[in-house]
Order: C-alpha cells, then structure tokens, then sequence
C-alpha cells in the first residue's frame, strides 16, 4: 500500500472517532438534562413543597406549612395576563364559600411593581391573600411555565391537580369541591 493511502485512512480513523465522541457527548448531555427536568417536576399525588411569602401591603408572611388540614389552591398570575384576569372573578365568587369549608386560596402574583397590582386588587374588589413573588422562587420551586397556573392541594398537603390555563367558573369549582377537608 502506498504511504499516501496509509496517511488518507489514518485521517479518516481519527476524523470519525472525534465524531463518534462527539455524538457520545450530545447523547450523554441531553440524558443528564432530561433527568434533571423530570425531578423538578411536580406530579399529582407528590407533597407539595413548602414555601413561605409576604402577603401584598402588609408585612405578614403565609407560610404553606401552616394552612395543613385544609385544602389550599395556588393561582399564580399577573396583572398583564388576560387569562388570569378573567378568571379572578370567579376566585372572589367561590373565596367565602370555600374558606367556611376549609379551603384557601393564595394568589402568587408575579408583577415587580406594587402600584399595578395595588390598583388590580382595588379593581377586582379581591379578598383573597395576594401573595408576593418578585423574584419567581415559588414559581421555580413549583416549575411553573405559562399563566395562569393553578395547583390544588388536599388537606394531607398533597398535589390533587394541576391546571395550565384559565379555569371557568364550573372547573373552579369542581377543583375546590375536591380539596375541601371532610367533615
């Protein structure tokens, strides 16, 4: 064999090596990223993770932990979003109703500026705690994509359901039924 081909298959040894590595390398990361993904994801049936936040115009606190025992709805929204604009007037509707029955509603706002989110509660006449998340945490710690998001938790502090998308009033209700303590 002459020492140019010797030199020509050498090259290609070594060029579809790299590329194999290469590939090895894509197949690996994306292996790894998925599994990250799929931990970070709440699930129905999971213990819903704790968190703590500062309720809107005041400097009390609403800790997850401490509302055990009953059922406990998270909306998370903001004043941009039109979805979670129209349902929050089914959320004031059904808010004296179900507290009488055990259930909470905690609105997790995710605006930087008060004076918007001041003026959206006064418009909407809301009496459910508006809690406040400027940096997203509580957004992370849920994985929380598009809004409005609403997760649904059972006495036990379990996830029921989790609900990507404007409820209807009827939906609202179904959802809150389900949470409600037995008596």
């Amino acid at each position: 064999m002459k020492e140019s081909t010797i030199r020509k298959k050498r090259k290609r040894l070594i060029f579809r090596t790299a590329m194999l590595a290469v590939m090895v390398g894509l197949v690996v990361f994306a292996l790894v990223a998925n599994g990250k993904d799929e931990q970070a994801v709440i699930a129905k049936g999971e213990k819903a993770p704790d968190f703590q936040l500062k309720k809107f115009g005041t400097d009390e606190t609403v800790q997850l932990s401490d509302l055990r025992g009953k059922g406990v709805m998270v909306n998370f929204w903001a004043t941009y979003c039109k979805p979670c604009k129209d349902e929050m007037p089914y959320m004031e509707e059904l808010y004296p109703e179900y507290k009488e029955k055990g259930v909470e509603i905690l609105a997790v706002n995710l605006d930087s500026t008060e004076l918007v989110v001041k003026n959206f509660v006064n418009e909407y006449n809301l009496t459910f705690p508006i809690l406040q998340d400027k940096n997203g945490e509580v957004m992370d710690l849920y994985n929380i994509g598009p809004i409005p998001s609403t997760l649904f938790i059972n006495p036990e502090g379990e996830i029921e359901e989790q609900v990507i998308g404007p409820l209807t009033l009827d939906k609202l209700e179904g959802h809150l039924q389900k949470i409600a303590p037995g008596e």
